[in-house]
C-alpha cells in the first residue's frame, strides 16, 4: 500500500525517499508530527470558523481582527505542549511559525469579510457558508485495488460536487502549483471518486503564506503522472531501487539527509 506522502516525498527528492525507507530510523516520528501539526491547524481553520458568528457589520478591521483571534492564542500554546509531551521534536521555531501565519491569514480573512459585509449589508453570521463551505477535515482515503491510501487535509462539497483540498505552507510558484503538489491532489481526487462514486474535476491548493488558493484541473495527462509515480516509489520502497538524482543546491543544503545522502 503507498501512502500518499510517500509519493509527495519522492516527487521532491527521490534520494530521501530511498533513505527514509532504507536508512532513517527516526521517519515514523517525523511522519507523525507532520500529521500533528497539520491537525492543529485544521483546528485553528474551526476556531476562525467559530468566531466569525460573532462579527457584526458594524465593526472595524480592529475588531473583526480582534474577534477572529479569541482564543487562538491559548490554544496553538496548549496544543503544542501537548504534541511536545507526545515525544515529538517539535521546535519553538515551528510554534511561532504557526502562530505568524495564523495572524495574517486572520488579516485576510478580516479585510474579506469586511467587504463581503458592507457589498451584501449583511452580519457575519449571514455569510459563513462563502467563507467556511461544508466540508470534511483529515479525511481518510484508501482503495485496496490502487494499493493507495491518503489523510485529505479537506474535502469541499458544493452543490453535490466534491473538491479535494490541500494546505500548503511553503511558497507557491509564481503561476499555478508545484508538480508535487498537483500530483497529491490528483491523488486524493482519484481516492475521492472511489470513496464517493462521483467525479471530481478540480481541486484546490491553499497557501497559507499568501493567502491564496490555486486551482488544479484533474486532467488525463496529470492522472497518468500520478500512476507514473507510484511506479517508481513501488520500485524505492518495495525493490530497494537506488534512484538517480541531480543535486539542486537550495533543496539538498535544507534537506535533513544532507550529511548521509549516499548520491554521487
Amino acid at each position: 500500500m503507498i501512502n500518499i506522502s510517500s509519493i509527495k516525498t519522492h516527487m521532491y527528492c527521490p534520494m530521501s525517499l530511498y533513505i527514509q525507507n532504507h536508512v532513517d530510523e527516526t521517519e515514523n516520528k517525523n511522519y507523525q508530527l507532520a500529521i500533528e501539526i497539520k491537525k492543529l491547524k485544521i483546528d485553528i481553520f474551526d476556531l476562525i470558523q467559530k468566531n466569525m458568528r460573532k462579527i457584526k457589520q458594524t465593526m472595524n478591521i480592529q475588531e473583526i481582527e480582534q474577534k477572529l483571534s479569541y482564543n487562538i492564542d491559548s490554544y496553538i500554546q496548549n496544543t503544542a505542549d501537548s504534541i511536545k509531551s507526545l515525544d515529538l521534536d517539535l521546535e519553538n521555531s515551528q510554534v511561532n511559525e504557526i502562530i505568524d501565519d495564523t495572524y495574517f491569514n486572520i488579516k485576510i480573512i478580516a479585510l474579506k469579510i469586511k467587504q463581503t459585509m458592507n457589498i451584501l449589508n449583511k452580519n457575519a453570521f449571514e455569510i459563513i457558508d462563502m467563507f467556511f463551505p461544508n466540508c470534511m477535515y483529515s479525511y481518510m482515503l484508501k482503495d485496496t485495488q490502487l494499493e493507495l491510501i491518503g489523510i485529505c487535509d479537506k474535502i469541499e462539497i458544493i452543490d453535490g460536487k466534491y473538491y479535494p483540498v490541500t494546505i500548503k505552507n511553503s511558497n507557491p510558484p509564481l503561476k499555478g502549483v508545484w508538480d508535487q503538489d498537483a500530483i497529491e491532489l490528483v491523488a486524493y481526487a482519484i481516492l475521492i471518486e472511489e470513496e464517493f462514486d462521483t467525479e471530481v474535476f478540480v481541486g484546490f491548493v491553499d497557501y497559507e503564506k499568501i493567502g491564496e488558493r490555486r486551482p488544479v484541473v484533474m486532467d488525463v495527462n496529470l492522472r497518468k503522472g500520478l500512476f507514473e509515480v507510484m511506479r517508481e516509489v513501488k520500485e524505492i520502497t518495495e525493490n530497494k531501487k537506488l534512484p538517480k538524482v541531480k543535486s539542486h543546491v537550495k533543496k539538498c543544503e535544507r534537506c535533513e539527509y544532507k550529511n548521509i545522502c549516499i548520491k554521487d
